[in-house]
């Protein structure tokens, strides 16, 4: 049976990395972007606790993205 061996960040190519730091980025601005929107809201304006979506904002792309979709009051 063979076993997949991680490859360490120097093994990886110039495209890879790149589309690693990108994913990586991604996602600081997605969370960044929420969390901003959240402590400039009233709790009227948004649904559900303030409290909640900040910790569900830290999970990776789908926290973020729910809060966008479903945490906001239009």
């Amino acid at each position: 049976m063979a076993r997949n061996k991680r490859k360490q960040w120097s093994e990886l190519g110039r495209g890879s990395r790149r589309a690693i730091v990108a994913v990586g980025v991604l996602q600081f601005v997605l969370q960044g972007a929420a969390l901003r929107d959240i402590a400039q809201r009233t709790p009227a304006q948004v649904n559900g606790s303030r409290k909640g979506w900040v910790a569900a904002s830290f999970i990776n792309f789908a926290g973020p993205i729910a809060y966008f979709v479903w945490g906001r009051k239009k």
